[in-house]
């Protein structure tokens, strides 16, 4: 079991490293050192529109993060740590982000991050629609989770 809390500012050094490792690992053929910047940025201006980041810690220390927008419904990263991944972590994330969101949530993600849609398809996201990555270009595909609402209970003949 992981402690989610809320993102510090003096967590950005342990959630940067992260990130880069996170993603070194999953698309070797991208430099996200290069790309640090991006995310600061995206911190920065995330934060200032109101999203939300939170942090998940387990026994080694910080095992991921989720940086979503509940005005938006719209999930911008998520991130675990490589020797948290298949832990719980990005369940525990994902599921704070829709129970922030329990009116339905977003994302985009790599089409061909199979790990990363195999993870969100078993959470329940749905392919919504086909798009490109502004940064590097690659296909994406936009997933979409929609809570399940339950039918009314039947109710007795009068």
């Amino acid at each position: 079991m992981n402690a989610l809390r809320p993102y510090r500012a003096s967590d950005w050094p342990e959630v940067l490293a992260l990130w880069i490792e996170a993603w070194t690992r999953a698309r070797a053929d991208i430099d996200f050192v290069a790309r640090a910047p991006w995310l600061a940025e995206l911190f920065a201006q995330s934060l200032a529109e109101g999203a939300r980041i939170v942090v998940a810690e387990d026994e080694s220390g910080l095992a991921g993060f989720v940086l979503f927008d509940p005005a938006r419904k719209w999930l911008e990263q998520i991130a675990v740590h490589p020797r948290a991944q298949g832990a719980g972590a990005a369940r525990e994330l994902i599921g704070h982000a829709k129970a922030a969101c329990p009116e339905g949530l977003a994302l985009s993600v790599n089409a061909d991050n199979c790990r990363a849609l195999a993870f969100y398809a078993r959470e329940g996201f749905a392919r919504e629609a086909e798009g490109v990555n502004p940064l590097s270009g690659l296909p994406t595909l936009r997933l979409r989770w929609t809570p399940v609402t339950p039918s009314p209970a039947p109710q007795p003949p009068r």
